[in-house]
C-alpha cells in the first residue's frame, strides 16, 4: 500500500513506489555509470531499462527547428573584454510578458511565484522573537551519549505553547531514537551550521512511510464551491456560483475531478485508475479579491490548466495548515543496519505536511553513527528518503545537500527531495547525490509551479535487489500524474531528467508531466521529454543528451514533440535563468 507520510494524512492508496523509473543507462559498479552524450547537432539514442513495462528499444531523439534571436549578455564577457552574444528563446523574447504565446501556441508559464511567500521575501529575514535553547532550556544531550527525543520534543512543544519561537540547536550530535513533530506555526528549528549541529536518527522499526522529523499541518477542506464558468490557463480571476462564502485572505484550493472525460482527453484510459471519480486539489491559492454579485474571485497565482465545470471543477476553502515553519542550518542522518534499511519503504528523515510559507536552508546530511562500519550500507548517510514536502505551497528549500540512501529498491525508496501535491515550491542551490530519483515529484495529481533553480544530480541508481548494488541509473524525474507547469532552471544533470507517459508504473502514473520547460541545463546525463500536450527543452549544454521521440513507448499519446531549442546556437542562453528573470519581472526589479 502507498501511504502519505504523516498521521495528519491518513489516507491509503494502491503502491506508488518506484517502480518503472525512467532510467537511462546501466551501472556496472557501485559509484560507476555509463552515459552517452552528443555534440550539439547530433540525434541521440537511448536504451532500454529494467524499469519499463516493454523494450524501448532504440528511441531516436530529433529537434524542433524554431529560429532564435540572438542579443548581447550582460553578465558575461569575452577574454577581451567585449560582451558574449547569446541567443534568446522564440518563446521568451526580450518584451516577454506572462501572457506571451509563441507558434502554435506554445508559451512558458509565469514560474516567479515559486518559494517562500511567494517569492518576495527572504526565507529567514524574519524570525519570532522568543528563542528557545533546546539545551539550556530543556536538557538535551549534544553529546549523541543518550536520547534526546524527549527534551526536544519538549522544546518543540513549548514553541507551540508560546504561539511561536526559534527552537536553537547548540553545537553537538542530538541522538533521536523516537519521533519528533512540529504542531505549532512559527516555529523555526535552527541549527549553527550542518557540520557542527547534527540530529541522528536511529528509528527504523515501524517506520514506513514516516518521518523522524515531521512538521504536522493537517489539512482540512471547507464546503465545495462550484465554479460557475470555465477556469483558464494562465488566468488570476475565477467564477463561481456564489462567493458569499469567501473572502480576502481565505487559503483555498482549487480542484476537479478525475472524470470519465477528463480521462479520456488525456488517453489515460485503464491506465489512471487509483484517483478516478474523485475530488482532486490541483492549486493551493489565497484570495486576493472578491466580487460578490458577480461571483469573480481573484487568486494570488495564476491557473496552470484548464478548471472545466464539465469535470466538477470547485474552490473549497482549506484551513489547519503550519504557516512560517522552518528548518535551519542542521545535518541530519538516519542510515541504519543494511538489512534493517530495506526491512522498511519510504522512511524520510524530514517531512513538511500541510505548510505555508515555510523554508529548509542550510541542511546536509552525514555519515550516520548508526550506519555499517565495512560492507553494504557502510558511509551512507540516509535511510531510504531525504525530505519530502505533501500538501504545501510556498516552500523554499535552499542551499541543502542529501546524499547516500541505503534502500535504492522499488516502494518508493530512495527519493532524496520529493515534492507531492504541492504547488509553488522552488529548490534552489541544492545537491543530491547517490540516491534512486535525487529530484523527484511524486504520487497523484497536483505539483504545479515547481522550480528546480541551480540544483545538481548525479549518481542516481535503480537498484533492484537488497543484495546487489547493481542497477539502472535512476533519473530525478516527474514521477506520477500530470505535473503541470514546472521547471528545471539552469541545473547540472549528471545522470537523467524524465518527463515521459509512465504508463502502468506505479499504479498507473500515465502521463507524468505537461506544460514544463528545462531550462540552460548541463551535465553528462540525459533529459528525456515526452511530456502531454506541449513541452520544452532549451538551451542544453553539449555533453547533455536530449530525448524527445515519439517513437518509443514512453511518448504514447504525447505528440506534439516537446518543442526544443539550443543545439546548433551560438553563444549563451539569454537570460541565463528564467526563473531568476521572470522574478525580476514581476516584482519589478
Amino acid at each position: 500500500m502507498r501511504r502519505f507520510v504523516g498521521a495528519s494524512l491518513v489516507w491509503l492508496v494502491a503502491c506508488g513506489g518506484g517502480d518503472g523509473s525512467t532510467g537511462a543507462t546501466t551501472s556496472t559498479a557501485e559509484g560507476a555509470s555509463t552515459s552517452a552524450s552528443i555534440d550539439t547537432t547530433s540525434t541521440t539514442t537511448g536504451g532500454a531499462t529494467s524499469e519499463s513495462p516493454t523494450d524501448m528499444g532504440e528511441a531516436t531523439s530529433t529537434t524542433a527547428s524554431p529560429t532564435s534571436t540572438t542579443t548581447s549578455t550582460t553578465d558575461a564577457s569575452s577574454t577581451t573584454g567585449e560582451p558574449v552574444v547569446g541567443w534568446r528563446s522564440e518563446l521568451y523574447p526580450e518584451d516577454w510578458t506572462p501572457e506571451f504565446t509563441g507558434p502554435d501556441g506554445r508559451f512558458l508559464h509565469d514560474f516567479s511565484y515559486a518559494g517562500y511567500r511567494l517569492a518576495a521575501a527572504v526565507p529567514g529575514s524574519e524570525l519570532p522573537a522568543l528563542t528557545i535553547d533546546a539545551v539550556r532550556d530543556h536538557g538535551a544531550d549534544a553529546t549523541g551519549q543518550s536520547d534526546a527525543t524527549a527534551a526536544l520534543q519538549a522544546a518543540l512543544d513549548a514553541a507551540a505553547e508560546a504561539g511561536g519561537a526559534v527552537v536553537r540547536l547548540p553545537a553537538g550530535l542530538y541522538r533521536v531514537d523516537g519521533r519528533l513533530t512540529v504542531h505549532g506555526s512559527n516555529t523555526v528549528i535552527a541549527g549553527v551550521g550542518a557540520e557542527q549541529s547534527r540530529l541522528w536518527f536511529t528509528a527504523f522499526s515501524d517506520m514506513s512511510y514516516e518521518a523522524h522529523l515531521t512538521f504536522a499541518g493537517a489539512p482540512q477542506f471547507g464546503a465545495d464551491v462550484a465554479l460557475a464558468e470555465d477556469g483558464q490557463v494562465r488566468a488570476r480571476t475565477i467564477t463561481v456560483a456564489d462567493a458569499s462564502g469567501l473572502k480576502v485572505g481565505d487559503e483555498i484550493a482549487i480542484g476537479w475531478q478525475i472524470s470519465p472525460a477528463f480521462v479520456t482527453e488525456h488517453a489515460m484510459n485503464g491506465t489512471w485508475m487509483v484517483f478516478n471519480d474523485t475530488w482532486q486539489p490541483f492549486f493551493w491559492r489565497t484570495v486576493t479579491a472578491v466580487d460578490a454579485g458577480s461571483g469573480a474571485v481573484e487568486i494570488d497565482v495564476p491557473l496552470r490548466y484548464p478548471a472545466l465545470v464539465r469535470d466538477q471543477a470547485s474552490v473549497r476553502p482549506v484551513t489547519g495548515l503550519l504557516r512560517e515553519v522552518a528548518l535551519m542550518d542542521v545535518g541530519v542522518a538516519n542510515a541504519v543496519g543494511w538489512e534493517d534499511a530495506w526491512s522498511q519503504d519510504q522512511v524520510y528523515a524530514v517531512a513538511m505536511l500541510g505548510v505555508r510559507d515555510a523554508w529548509v536552508t542550510g541542511v546536509k546530511s552525514f555519515v550516520s553513527p548508526g550506519a555499517p562500519a565495512e560492507g553494504k550500507g557502510s558511509g551512507r548517510h540516509l535511510q531510504s528518503g531525504g525530505l519530502t514536502i505533501q500538501r504545501s505551497a510556498r516552500v523554499t528549500v535552499e542551499g541543502s545537500t542529501l546524499e547516500l540512501a541505503q534502500h535504492r529498491g522499488d516502494g518508493g525508496n530512495g527519493y532524496l527531495f520529493e515534492v507531492m501535491q504541492s504547488g509553488e515550491v522552488l529548490v534552489r542551490d541544492c545537491v543530491a547525490r547517490a540516491g534512486r530519483h535525487n529530484f523527484v515529484q511524486n504520487w497523484g495529481f497536483g505539483a504545479t509551479g515547481i522550480v528546480w533553480l541551480r540544483v545538481h544530480s548525479s549518481e542516481g541508481k535503480a537498484v533492484a535487489l537488497m543484495g546487489s548494488e547493481f542497477g539502472t541509473v535512476g533519473l530525478s524525474e516527474f514521477h506520477h500524474s500530470l505535473a503541470t507547469a514546472n521547471l528545471l532552471d539552469q541545473s547540472v544533470v549528471d545522470d537523467g531528467w524524465g518527463a515521459v507517459n509512465r504508463l502502468a508504473w506505479s499504479s498507473g502514473a500515465g502521463h507524468s508531466a505537461t506544460q514544463s520547460a528545462v531550462w540552460n541545463a548541463s551535465g553528462k546525463g540525459v533529459v528525456r521529454s515526452r511530456q502531454f500536450g506541449h513541452g520544452y527543452v532549451i538551451g542544453v549544454g553539449p555533453q547533455l543528451t536530449v530525448e524527445t521521440s515519439l517513437e518509443s513507448p514512453d511518448a504514447a499519446g504525447t505528440a506534439p514533440e516537446d518543442w526544443v531549442e539550443g543545439p546548433g546556437q551560438v553563444g549563451v542562453l539569454d537570460p541565463p535563468s528564467l526563473y531568476e528573470d521572470q522574478l525580476a519581472r514581476r516584482l519589478g526589479g
